[in-house]
């Protein structure tokens, strides 16, 4: 079995429709390219209770959690003293975190909020912030990013090389103009069936010249075998009398 993730979206931006959510797709497309199995997904407020006892919950249940938003000055990121009280530590001020970024500020603008930034759960490790300097942190198999898109790929990425991994899933496309959902179905299905180790999935589309058709996607861990699902797949398109073409539709 692949090792496990969740992903924790904090911040009330996204749940008032403020912020569209970017991250959760970098990630998942990510954790799939390196064997790690995305189970869920949660976007919850910048409130310290539900914060807290979501995270004791998921770290229990996931070999990795990962959250976005609610590092930075102001007074509602509270993402990193919820942590710490989430695993019942100090939140202190971590050393060469200050350091970094007191001599990345100019004199006298290192101020108090900024200096919050520095200040993460005790025996955290820090996560490197190649854009901003202020740093994300791992601490047990959570592990705490910024929310803005830029910052948390970077993060992710400095993040990625040590993280507890498995087989990456193997993925292969077909879709075809003209062929809709209802008339696969039964087909798919059959298929379906008949591999079960293969996650199938069917993904209607529609492109900016009106026409219309259906993504077929076949997931899974054992490539010989989603390779032979997704053969059937192909076969299935033929047999409707549709032309399979390899790969996502244009947008």
């Amino acid at each position: 079995m692949n090792p496990t993730a969740c992903i924790l979206v904090i911040g009330n931006e996204i749940l008032s429709g403020r912020t569209q959510d970017v991250n959760v797709q970098y990630i998942a497309r990510r954790l799939a390219e390196l064997g790690i199995s995305l189970m869920e997904v949660r976007v919850i407020p910048d409130i310290r209770d539900t914060i807290i006892n979501t995270v004791c919950d998921v770290r229990a249940r996931f070999d990795h959690v990962f959250t976005t938003g609610g590092i930075g000055p102001t007074h509602d990121d509270i993402t990193a003293p919820c942590i710490a009280e989430a695993f019942g530590v100090p939140w202190t001020i971590h050393p060469e975190s200050f350091r970094l970024l007191e001599a990345h500020f100019s004199p006298g603008e290192f101020n108090a909020a900024r200096q919050r930034m520095a200040t993460l759960p005790e025996g955290a490790v820090p996560i490197r912030n190649p854009v901003s300097v202020a740093p994300g942190f791992s601490i047990g198999n959570v592990h705490v990013m910024a929310g803005v898109p830029r910052i948390m790929r970077a993060m992710f990425e400095e993040l990625a090389p040590g993280l507890k991994r498995g087989t990456p899933v193997t993925s292969i496309s077909w879709y075809a103009l003209g062929l809709y959902e209802g008339t696969l179905a039964d087909g798919l299905s059959n298929i379906q069936s008949q591999y079960g180790q293969v996650d199938l999935g069917s993904y209607p589309f529609r492109r900016p010249d009106g026409r219309r058709g259906v993504a077929l996607v076949s997931k899974g861990l054992d490539p010989d075998i989603v390779r032979q699902a997704a053969g059937a797949v192909h076969d299935l398109i033929e047999t409707l009398g549709f032309t399979p073409v390899e790969g996502e539709p244009p947008a």
